[in-house]
């Protein structure tokens, strides 16, 4: 039976990107994401390519919904066995003086929260069948804070760290954990239109999300690595 992957963020950059690489790899792929009707546009596009895509709307700012939407994705398409999960960030940056506990803990929701929350739905399967991947896109800001860039990087750095961990606890489980820094707009994502609408991204670089996807494929099958920054920094 062909194994099952669910894209969480599945928006129109790097997670459509991602679901067409793996499904043209054999995997069932769900997608999730928070609007139900373009999200259903991309799983139909999608089957037109021949790739099984189901489309699940969920909102991953919401941990307590965890539970019930992977076992929804269970139930219709079969154990989850490799995870994507990348929101895009559909706010601006913020100087980190501006910063304030309550948008704080919106980010921790949906950058770190759900996806630990979904981790503790899937695990226990990887871990028992000793074949896995998690698969996480965060922002070069979980890795290279700036000043006046701050927001949702302080909430992927928190990410990044218990990642690592993960990582190092379950590699010799059979489950892969890896983490995917993206230091330039991706082509197509909500978040390189909502720049392009207000001139912000003048002088940042612009990366095809379909190289993306390639560059998961290529950690997903060698699994050699636990991070990798695109472009890389100097």
């Amino acid at each position: 039976m062909s194994k099952v992957m669910a894209v969480f963020g599945a928006g129109t950059g790097l997670g459509v990107s991602v679901a067409r690489a793996f499904g043209r790899d054999g995997h069932r792929v769900a997608l999730v994401a928070r609007s139900a009707g373009p999200l259903e546009e991309r799983a139909a596009a999608l089957r037109a390519e021949g790739i099984d895509a189901t489309a699940f709307p969920a909102d991953l700012a919401d941990p307590d919904g965890v539970p019930a939407l992977a076992g929804a994705i269970a139930a219709r398409l079969g154990e989850i066995g490799v995870v994507h999960y990348g929101p895009a960030p559909t706010e601006r940056f913020t100087a980190a003086r501006e910063l304030d506990p309550q948008r704080l803990r919106g980010y921790l929701d949906l950058y770190t929260h759900t996806l630990i929350a979904l981790v503790h739905q899937v695990l226990p399967g990887m871990t028992g069948r000793r074949d896995g991947a998690i698969l996480v896109t965060q922002g070069v800001t979980a890795v290279h804070p700036r000043p006046f860039l701050s927001g949702f990087g302080p909430a992927m750095a928190a990410t990044r760290n218990w990642l690592a961990a993960l990582h190092a606890e379950v590699a010799a489980e059979g489950v892969y954990v890896g983490t995917l820094n993206v230091a330039a707009m991706i082509a197509g994502s909500e978040g390189h239109r909502m720049f392009l609408a207000d001139g912000a991204a003048a002088g940042i670089p612009t990366v095809d999300p379909e190289f993306l996807a390639g560059l998961w494929q290529r950690s997903y099958r060698e699994r050699d690595r636990f991070e990798e920054t695109y472009p890389a920094l100097g």
